[in-house]
């Protein structure tokens, strides 16, 4: 594999990168300079909608049926050929089983029908390698920050190959605080964007949320259930068992909305502060869907303005799931590190 990397036209390498972790089946070829020559998602919203959130055993039986029209189409945007590509690069942990085992079974059948290697992606590493798509200059060393649906979590991030886990969500990830908090305020799902979208109009100060382990300098965790119970006490009191927006006026859901997001971002910024400090790294990068927030990103570049580090925000477009970040996975190819067809998933996160 070296020695075709070494002939071959620079412009001529391509891996194609599949992510599957949760309910977005992707595609995406990207050359080994990071140009990207074609890119495909296909979602799974409607499917789940109904049930107010991801059911796995649906989003695995979708990722099946979606696969190969998702590779057809990126195949034909992109016009490579199959000796074009240097390796199959796929998202391999943290994530759903059943969607992952998807995932990597395409992989390698793939890697099997094409002769090509298989190169495993830690789908976390590759939304703060989000950041990387927008620049040349490597990122690293930088602290890295993971704000999604899923993962709440910030790294020490020395190279693409050294990530060290700082802190992480002892309970609910920021964005799932988000959807269930928007679920109690009757929006539909995925009901982040849509609560965000209502706080705009909302005060922030109207309700003095709690800002769970904010101010634990001993520690870089977060903690969002507490924030979630709160909220939900507020719209229905602590002893009613069902929870009823109904009766809240249109300026009331807005300032709740307002409000709890307000606490999010005070949370995650004040330990973004505390992370650089005590790291004494001068770069942040942040990505995950939750890092799609206009008033986050605000709050993050005031924080960088103030401390004197430089932000580095993923795209809005490469903050919800995607299989461009998967680009990560030139970095171990460049380093000639590939995985065998043994490799398995890893849906957990193993602290450390």
């Amino acid at each position: 594999m070296t020695a075709d990397m070494n002939n071959a036209s620079f412009d001529r390498q391509y891996i194609l990168s599949l992510e599957s972790t949760c309910d977005e089946t992707a595609a995406a070829i990207i050359r080994r300079d990071g140009v990207v020559l074609a890119s495909t998602i296909a979602t799974q919203e409607l499917l789940h909608g109904r049930f107010g959130g991801v059911v796995p055993e649906i989003a695995a039986r979708a990722h099946l049926e979606n696969f190969l029209p998702v590779l057809r189409k990126t195949m034909h945007d992109a016009n490579v050929t199959i000796e074009d590509m240097v390796a199959i690069a796929v998202a391999t942990q943290p994530g759903l089983p059943g969607s992952l085992i998807v995932g990597l079974a395409t992989a390698k059948g793939l890697c099997l029908a094409w002769d090509k290697p298989l190169v495993g992606v830690n789908h976390l590493h590759a939304h703060v390698y989000a950041c990387q798509m927008q620049r040349r200059e490597s990122i690293f060393p930088c602290i890295g920050l993971i704000v999604s649906g899923g993962h709440t979590h910030i790294y020490r991030c020395e190279s693409a190959a050294q990530w060290k886990l700082l802190g992480a969500t002892i309970d609910d990830a920021a964005g799932e605080a988000f959807d269930k908090v928007a679920a109690m305020l009757g929006l539909p799902f995925p009901g982040g964007p849509e609560l965000a979208k209502l706080a705009e109009s909302g005060d922030a100060a109207a309700h003095k949320f709690p800002r769970p382990m904010l101010k634990d300098a001993q520690t870089l965790d977060f903690s969002f259930s507490g924030l979630k119970t709160a909220v939900r006490y507020c719209i229905a009191g602590p002893q009613s068992s069902t929870i009823d927006s109904s009766h809240l006026s249109t300026e009331e859901v807005a300032n709740l909305a307002a409000s709890f997001e307000q606490a999010v971002i005070d949370c995650v910024v004040g330990k973004c502060k505390l992370a650089m400090k005590r790291e004494r790294l001068s770069r942040l990068c942040v990505g995950g869907g939750v890092a799609a927030n206009r008033r986050l990103r605000a709050a993050l570049q005031e924080l960088a303005d103030r401390q004197k580090f430089e932000l580095l925000l993923a795209d809005r477009e490469l903050c919800t799931d995607n299989a461009i970040m998967g680009a990560i996975a030139w970095e171990k190819i460049k380093a000639g590190s590939f995985d065998d067809l043994s490799l398995d998933v890893k849906p957990g996160l193993v602290r450390g």
